[in-house]
């Protein structure tokens, strides 16, 4: 069963929440958060990417960084920013996005149980992007990013999340820029915090990273270096019931056809689809359709039965779109490591798969219809690891709003 944890959060004054509130670090380039910080000191991206703050420095994974991060968040501190909470606690934080809600629980999540399968993932990680985040922690001894978790809903934690809810005013409430509303409730109450960590030790068998993989696997790795560190045992997380969930759809961009014409692209992927053309944007509907968009022009994919694997992962559209086109036709063996592709969230929309053909910095796209929330449940129980970039979910959770210090 899961083991959770109150903490003593840094977060910012209830004034400065949305000033201080950021997106995640990792789903933006460097330009978008130089621009989305412009001249407020106060946005926790000049810590989460303080590489904008360093105009000499190209290479994100410098030194000096992870130093300037430091720094940064050091200086929201001094300066009143930023504040630490006296006792530990537990957090409520709700994201609102047209009109439909999402309520989480914030605490700290097991090392121990992650390391013994049963905070559940679904991805692989890549390297450089752990070696990064173990910087980060490391040189901060801070934990600025959430890791996005969920469980099977248990009733009787949703009425107590409810109850708090309804009977206190939340620290914070604002919308962002993004029209994304934020709340954040504090449990404060030792009693109301007991009863809820014995809820999850005795009904919940097992969470799932629903996003930041490489989150949790360089808050593994810190803890290794810092055996004794009692703090680094544990790493930040928001909690989530399926039933609040919905993933969106994640799309996929090609940079060249592999040295094909568009014809032979079309007449090759007619092997294993039933290609029609469409004179509007290709969403795909149901399972194992797939959009595509080639020469300013869409193309509905249907996949043949037959053409594909029917087990856990092979039935998946991202695993479809990876064998029978990606990997056969265009030459991508890794889509892990190969340069020439880019993942494009739902959230984006198709115009943004139309942008990337129109402006010739892509030569073809694929819209997928999205993996549900009980596959992702089914094949993370089993062991299994999913194509990577194959669930998107919205709203993002802000970073700045709760911190995990490592003290």
């Amino acid at each position: 069963m899961i083991t959770i944890r109150p903490f003593k959060a840094l977060r910012p004054r209830p004034e400065w929440a949305l000033r201080v509130a950021a997106p995640p670090y990792d789903v933006m380039s460097r330009e978008e958060a130089k621009n989305a910080a412009g001249d407020n000191p106060h946005s926790f991206l000049h810590v989460t990417r303080s590489e904008i703050d360093l105009p000499e420095v190209a290479n994100p994974y410098d030194p000096k960084v992870y130093e300037k991060a430091k720094q940064n968040l050091q200086r929201m501190i001094t300066d009143g920013t930023l504040i630490k909470e006296a006792q530990a606690c537990l957090y409520i934080y709700e994201l609102t996005m047209n009109e439909r809600s999402m309520t989480g629980l914030a605490c700290l999540s097991s090392i121990e149980d992650y390391q013994n399968g049963l905070i559940n993932k679904h991805e692989l990680t890549r390297p450089e992007k752990e070696n990064d985040r173990i910087l980060h922690i490391t040189i901060t001894r801070a934990q600025t990013g959430k890791v996005f978790l969920a469980y099977k809903s248990v009733q009787e934690v949703d009425a107590v999340i409810h109850d708090w809810k309804t009977r206190h005013e939340p620290l914070y409430h604002f919308t962002a820029a993004d029209n994304v509303t934020h709340a954040v409730w504090k449990i404060d109450d030792e009693r109301t915090i007991q009863h809820i960590i014995t809820l999850f030790k005795e009904k919940v068998p097992a969470t799932y990273i629903a996003d930041g993989h490489h989150r949790a696997a360089s808050a593994t790795q810190v803890s290794n270096v810092l055996p004794d560190n009692e703090s680094a045992r544990f790493f930040l997380t928001v909690i989530f019931p399926d039933n609040h969930l919905h993933i969106m759809d994640y799309n996929r961009a090609v940079t060249d056809l592999n040295g094909l014409t568009p014809t032979e692209l079309l007449t090759r992927i007619r092997e294993d689809f039933e290609v029609s053309e469409s004179t509007e944007a290709v969403s795909p509907t149901r399972p194992h359709e797939i959009g595509m968009y080639l020469q300013k022009r869409w193309y509905r994919l249907s996949a043949r039965p037959g053409t594909y694997a029917e087990d856990l992962i092979g039935q998946l559209d991202v695993s479809i779109l990876s064998a029978n086109i990606l990997d056969k036709h265009l030459g991508l063996k890794d889509i892990r490591t190969d340069k020439r592709i880019d993942f494009i969230g739902g959230i984006r929309g198709l115009k943004e798969l139309e942008r990337l053909v129109n402006d010739g910095k892509m030569q073809v796209s694929f819209s997928l219809y999205p993996v549900t929330i009980q596959q992702l449940f089914n094949i993370a129980d089993t062991g299994l690891i999913m194509p990577p970039k194959s669930t998107w979910f919205e709203p993002k959770l802000r970073d700045g709003l709760l911190t995990h210090l490592l003290e």
